[in-house]
């Protein structure tokens, strides 16, 4: 199989155990930062500003599980496991997803006295999903349809929660000077972690020499652009190159957010993965 050759079927991706290989490193990469940024999403629900918000980051977090969930079932016909389990019994040293997406999002717990950071919620999905924009258009020239496919049903509902997240970001820059200051410090926190959005892990070679998507470079410089236009719209100073925390989460390691995000997710599941939940 050559490099760029268009790969059709999942029975034609198993032809080449190496191209399965770095397909399977993208996947568990899309389908983990979808996931457990999602979750992070659900633990607003019944603390967001208002009940219209409530019902609509709600709405979106179960989005983009959805999107978790298509990617994990892609693997799952790539033979590695049932999706569920793929999703539910793998330990935090396992995932692949980026650390920005597995911050907690703020002081305290779920149950336990949050003191949530909305400006940081905020800040966090538009930067992700500015991300996942470009990552979705690349992946529509994809070498493997099937990722392609998928990927263009996601942009037209992942485009919904873009604008929604735009409305938010202006407001809170062009309000109050203390919704101001929030936004800005919100900015500053997420910048230290954004610039491991665009990595592709251990394996990154393979994944672009199989043309399964665009380089890092490219996806980077394509997002901070849009980004930086965004920014520059709703009257916020650039910070300029993002930073990237101490863990490498492509490579696995990881912060202890992220295992209790695990915990908390696969709690039941694991109660008997058997089960019919």
């Amino acid at each position: 199989m050559a490099d760029m050759v268009r790969v059709e079927t999942v029975e034609q991706a198993k032809q080449n155990q190496e191209y399965v290989q770095a397909l399977a490193d993208l996947l568990f990469q899309l389908a983990d930062d979808d996931f457990i940024l999602a979750y992070r999403g659900s633990e607003w629900l019944g603390l967001a500003p208002h009940i219209e918000e409530d019902v609509a980051f709600s709405s979106m977090s179960q989005d983009m599980m959805g999107h978790a969930v298509m990617f994990y079932e892609m693997l799952e016909a790539l033979g590695l496991g049932k999706a569920d389990d793929i999703a539910q019994l793998r330990e935090a040293k396992d995932f692949r997803n980026a650390i920005l997406v597995e911050r907690k999002n703020g002081a305290g717990d779920y149950n336990d006295n949050p003191h949530y950071d909305w400006a940081y919620a905020i800040v966090r999905s538009y930067v992700y999903g500015l991300h996942k924009q470009v990552r979705l258009e690349a992946l529509l020239q994809s070498s493997y349809v099937p990722l392609a496919q998928v990927s263009r049903k996601m942009l037209t509902e992942h485009r919904y929660h873009l604008m929604h997240w735009q409305v938010w970001l202006n407001q809170l820059a062009n309000s109050t000077p203390d919704a101001r200051h929030k936004l800005e410090a919100a900015i500053s926190l997420v910048w230290e972690d954004a610039g491991e959005l665009s990595d592709l892990g251990p394996n990154a070679e393979q994944i672009v020499r199989y043309g399964l998507i665009a380089g890092e470079e490219l996806l980077r410089q394509k997002w901070l652009n849009e980004t930086k236009e965004i920014f520059k719209k709703a009257g916020l100073n650039w910070p300029g190159e993002p930073g990237a925390a101490s863990e490498r989460g492509r490579a696995g390691e990881h912060t202890v957010d992220l295992e209790q995000a695990v915990a908390t997710l696969s709690e039941v599941y694991r109660i008997d993965p058997a089960a019919s939940w």
